[in-house]
């Protein structure tokens, strides 16, 4: 699926390594672009979904999410339209999935090499870096990278995770990976070449800087709820709403569904 948001530039590079013999649907979401992206997207035989106001990164993944679901998706990866992350990665993030070792998989830029030199701002690798070490200590994880838009989720593990709860602003993406945590969920993890360019997507210093300070209060809401402390309504899952994730399952069927969704608003 991709969350799109002025990704005229780059969103048919993006389709274009997109492999159509695993992948049975796309899914484009335009959070009301001021560019030539709902254009683009019917030109290359796309029906992209439009919201008429900007519902925010975070709104814009729900809308993905819940139509990938409802097309009856088995595995539902997000890729960002901005090409900053590779397309040619769908499959293999799928077949991690499709072979039951995970629920969520994430493309990590910093397990690939030459981060920095691939483009990625020296304050943002350092911010990274930092950020994941203390999501690792508050959700007792051992993951390279919180802060990726290469997502690939199995249907059972999304449709139980109460994403309505959560942002609709860039912190989502860390309040789905502590929900998937306290899910339960095998998390894994595969290298992702970094790509920063003049026509990728990028949140500023100020926006940053409050994303950081968000992800911060992801970890204390984590924390908080799993010691029963105080109940956070994002990670609060039981009794009302118990998560229930299927069993491991190293029977593939013979082609895994991918519903694609990638968001040009975060970079």
């Amino acid at each position: 699926m991709l969350p799109a948001y002025n990704a005229e530039a780059t969103l048919l590079r993006t389709v274009a390594e997109l492999d159509r013999e695993i992948i049975d649907d796309i899914v484009l979401v335009d959070d009301a672009s001021s560019d030539q992206t709902v254009p683009v997207a019917q030109q290359i035989g796309l029906a992209p979904i439009v919201h008429e106001s900007n519902k925010g990164y975070g709104g814009n993944q729900k809308t993905c999410y819940r139509n990938a679901l409802e097309l009856g998706a088995d595995i539902i990866v997000m890729v960002h339209p901005d090409y900053q992350y590779s397309p040619l990665l769908v499959p293999a993030m799928a077949s991690m999935i499709a072979y039951g070792e995970y629920d969520m998989v994430m493309g990590s830029r910093i397990l690939a090499q030459n981060t920095i030199a691939g483009g990625m701002p020296r304050y943002k690798y350092v911010a990274n870096r930092a950020l994941t070490f203390v999501e690792n200590l508050a959700l007792n994880q051992k993951l390279s990278e919180y802060h990726t838009g290469l997502r690939a989720f199995s249907a059972p593990l999304l449709a139980a995770l109460p994403i309505e709860r959560n942002s609709d602003d860039f912190i989502f993406d860390n309040e789905i990976i502590a929900q998937a945590v306290a899910a339960g969920a095998r998390i894994g993890e595969l290298s992702c070449p970094t790509r920063y360019a003049s026509d990728s997507s990028s949140i500023n210093l100020r926006r940053s800087i409050r994303y950081g300070l968000g992800v911060l209060r992801t970890c204390a809401d984590y924390q908080l709820n799993r010691r029963g402390l105080r109940k956070i309504n994002y990670l609060d899952f039981t009794p009302e709403n118990p998560i229930k994730l299927p069993p491991l399952n190293r029977t593939p069927e013979p082609q895994a569904e991918v519903h694609e969704a990638t968001d040009a608003q975060i970079g």
